[in-house]
């Protein structure tokens, strides 16, 4: 694996010496103006590069047949053009575009001192087969991604440098999008809105200052704010393996005599999942509508998803994966298993064992979106942007419990009397866990900016307003219990209020300073009884000041440095609250980010830098340490951090093969860890200092890289890769309790051409996991000691081995 980093690196320094067939131009505005960062892609191939400080591009490209060279930059009309020796190439503006006004107050800019990595519209059509968003995001730096059911549809997650969802800041048109009480985002809530989306930024670090949840780690960006500026329509469909299958239609009127344009999607993807009765079925559309005035743009947009996944949430025990059959015996008595359960266990295939065997052990979810959006040009130098929203969820999960106490479920009664001499105290059933909740809110920016000085002072103010409530729809034995019988309901009330400045100074053509000040205030309330009837009555209130700073020196079109620094405070979520006992309720983390790159761009290559170093106080983390009533907790550890060094670029090697890809390395520790084990022996905790530990689920190294060839025009041969370390699934370090590493390698093939009277037409294979690896990408750990032996129940993530998806899409 050493060797492939090294070859793979000195490809990534080599300058393009192979370079044949160069392309040379020249990108103005309509004025004569050169139009700098303008991205420049050939039309079959996806060769591409950039225009530097003079408008000026060259690219090479492959030396028969007809070249089509696509120039799309923000505010101007995406253009086509006939690829020839010394190109003139004028961009018109672009009337119905609005993204880059509405969303750049919270994106970083070229000049902002952050490490970020965007990917493009034209990027993800390419990569989505139907899989969640977050396996379209995997070949970016530092991120490892998992999925419950295996194979990227259904529940998905992300990590970014180790951090996970509930500690990264995700926004849709500058809308905030994490739930606000787990703080954690949902991505089979939203299925297929990567066909929605004209652009995503990921920063990485704490980054600039943005609305909703703290950014923690990381934060990205999902823009879908642009219209089309052309009439048409485009269908897409792909089917797999897993029974999988995604059909998406899209229309778009571009834009009308009126000044008005629409947008409308639907989707529906389906998949048995490669873990057993793991089966997705998700369906959602997208819609938008605005009207674009010379100085004032009024669009509204709304996107809904539905979901029902079936369960596959308890993972694959470390025993079955082993085959340990001592092992699967002492787990059954321990954890209680039924007969047929344990049958199931035995018998099941060990990748792909689910516990679960009831038919409707499903989730189910419906999320609808609204966002009205306003933008209106003071000036060339000044404008000003607004935003209103809401958000309406509410679904439950549905489960099959074994041998329940009727005492747990407030029926009334305790026992039920069979006859004289025969009670009965307890029931199968069947219980549902609801939400209902409505997030909604307002946001603002006004943005000026002259030759020197950049300016933003932007905001917003947001509610949640979230029910939880259980009831039970079916008993075994019944005594006159009502129908879907409620026996628990909370609520939870959080107001968000923030308002922030950030000022971009030139100080000349090579520095420029940047400052970064956020205030956050939020209130969280709880009322209500939880599951176990524990009264969950408290309030918080927090006050955050989260400074930023940094300098950026463009030291000439290739080169460029920056350093910075920013802090950020986060608070604890609705869990952390909940189980924490009435005298140990946690405390805010705080994080200290230090970051320092470097990047190098020319017409045949990229390569860019990043150190940082991510210095936490009070990170909530688990220890093994339960509350008064049993329930594992989050608890404060005083000193941990993250510090690394993240290396991506990309390079033309020959005129039809380039290659891009990425490598992290990374330390991440709590600095004086301390363990708590239960001890059923004793109904105790056995308690142990272990000193300095690596944090849960941080892989020391993470890489990826892709290769395109084109053997021939429209026709595009990549191969992907992803390479993660060993990781730990708790905080101990212990060698028993981590995931191994894993070296995973797709193939896809695409090839496009033009049918003259249909339209343009994309053919794709896509193959995954190439050469079946056997990894598992997520686990779960809990210890305890038993009969004065230590043990575990745990459940481990695999994913799936050699699989295909074969796409068909038509734009016309």
């Amino acid at each position: 694996m050493k060797n492939l980093f090294l070859v793979l690196t000195s490809i990534l320094l080599s300058a393009g010496a192979y370079a044949q067939n160069q392309i040379n131009g020249k990108i103005t505005d309509v004025k004569g103006n050169p139009l700098i960062g303008v991205n420049v892609v050939e039309k079959h191939s996806y060769q591409g590069t950039i225009s530097n400080a003079n408008g000026e591009f060259s690219i090479n490209i492959l030396p028969s047949g007809d070249q089509t060279l696509v120039f799309s930059f923000i505010g101007y009309e995406t253009k086509e053009q006939k690829a020839s020796k010394n190109m003139q190439v004028v961009l018109e503006p672009n009337v119905v575009v609005t993204s880059e006004v509405v969303v750049s107050a919270i994106r970083a800019g070229k000049n902002d001192p952050v490490a970020y990595s965007e990917i493009s519209k034209e990027e993800l059509q390419k990569k989505n087969y139907g899989q969640d968003l977050p396996f379209l995001l995997d070949q970016m730096p530092s991120v490892v991604t998992n999925s419950d059911a295996g194979a990227g549809v259904g529940y998905t997650n992300l990590r970014i440098r180790g951090t996970d969802m509930t500690r990264i800041n995700v926004t849709v048109n500058g809308i905030p999008l994490n739930d606000a009480e787990s703080q954690g985002v949902f991505w089979v809530n939203m299925p297929d809105f990567a066909a929605s989306v004209d652009k995503i930024q990921v920063q990485r670090g704490i980054g600039t200052s943005t609305n909703g949840a703290a950014s923690f780690g990381a934060s990205i960006n999902l823009n879908t704010l642009n219209s089309a500026s052309k009439a048409g329509a485009f269908v897409d469909n792909s089917y797999g393996s897993f029974g999988t299958i995604k059909n998406s239609v899209a229309a778009s009127t571009g834009l009308l005599k009126n000044n008005m344009a629409f947008d409308v999607r639907l989707s529906r993807i389906k998949s048995d999942g490669f873990i057993d009765r793991g089966s997705s079925d998700l369906k959602s559309y997208y819609f938008s509508g605005g009207y674009y005035g010379e100085n004032t743009t009024i669009k509204f947009i709304n996107f809904s998803g539905t979901e029902q996944t079936y369960q596959a949430w308890n993972g694959v025990p470390k025993v079955k994966l082993e085959n340990d059959q001592a092992g699967m015996e002492k787990l059954i008595s321990h954890d209680g298993w039924t007969d047929e359960e344990a049958e199931n266990l035995f018998k099941s295939d060990a990748r792909t064992f689910n516990r679960y065997l009831y038919d409707n052990q499903t989730d189910n979810y419906q999320q609808d979106h609204y966002q009205l959006h306003l933008t209106h040009e003071v000036n060339e130098q000044f404008n000003l942007t607004a935003a209103l929203h809401y958000t309406y969820g509410r679904g439950y999960y549905e489960s099959f419990k074994y041998d329940r106490k009727y005492s747990d479920y407030d029926v009334g009664f305790d026992y039920i009397v069979l006859q004289p001499n025969d009670t009965i105290t307890r029931s199968d059933l069947i219980q549902q866990k609801w939400l209902d909740n409505h997030f909604y809110g307002a946001t603002f920016a006004a943005n000026y900016q002259n030759n020197n000085i950049h300016l933003i002072v932007g905001g917003g103010y947001n509610e949640y307003d979230g029910d939880h409530y259980g009831k039970v729809t079916w008993w075994e034995t019944n005594n006159g219990i009502p129908e879907n019988h409620e026996w628990y309901r909370n609520n939870g009330l959080k107001k968000d209020f923030n308002i922030y400045a950030k000022l971009n100074y030139i100080l000349s053509d090579a520095f420029s300073i940047y400052g970064d000040i956020q205030y956050r205030n939020v209130r969280f309330d709880m009322s209500g009884l939880h599951d176990d009837f524990a009264d969950l009555t408290q309030s918080y209130n927090f006050n955050f000041v989260n400074p930023k700073f940094g300098i950026n020196y463009q030291i000439n079109d290739s080169h460029r440095l920056f350093a910075s620094f920013a802090t950020t405070q986060r608070e604890p979520t609705r869990s952390d609250f909940r189980d924490a006992p009435v005298d140990k309720k946690p405390d805010p983390e705080q994080l200290f980010d230090y970051e320092l790159g470097y990047s190098f761009t020319s017409n045949h290559a990229f390569f860019n830098l990043n150190a940082y170093y991510m210095n936490y106080k009070d990170q909530l983390v688990l220890t093994g340490q339960i509350n008064d009533v049993g329930a594992p907790m989050m608890e404060n550890v005083p000193e941990s951090y993250r510090a690394g060094i993240e290396l991506s670029g990309g390079v033309m090697i020959l005129s039809n093969l380039n290659w891009t890809g990425n490598v992290s390395l990374s330390t991440n520790k709590i600095n004086n860890f301390t363990e708590y084990v239960d001890n059923w022996d004793t109904w105790g905790q056995e308690v142990k200092n272990l000193g300095k530990t690596d944090i849960a689920f941080s892989p020391d190294v993470t890489a990826a890289s892709q290769f395109n060839y084109m053997p021939a025009k429209g026709f595009t041969v990549s191969l992907i890769s992803k390479y993660v370390s060993d990781q730990y699934i708790d905080n101990t370090s212990n060698e028993e309790r981590k995931l191994d590493a894993w070296f995973v390698n797709d193939l896809l093939f695409n090839y496009d051409f033009t049918i003259n009277s249909l339209g343009d037409v994309t053919f794709g294979v896509k193959v995954n996991n190439l050469f079946n690896e056997k990894y598992e990408s997520n686990a779960w750990v809990y210890r305890y000691y038993y009969g004065g032996e230590h043990n575990v129940l745990d459940g481990y993530y695999p994913q799936a081995g050699t699989n295909f998806m074969v796409r068909l899409a038509l734009k016309f």
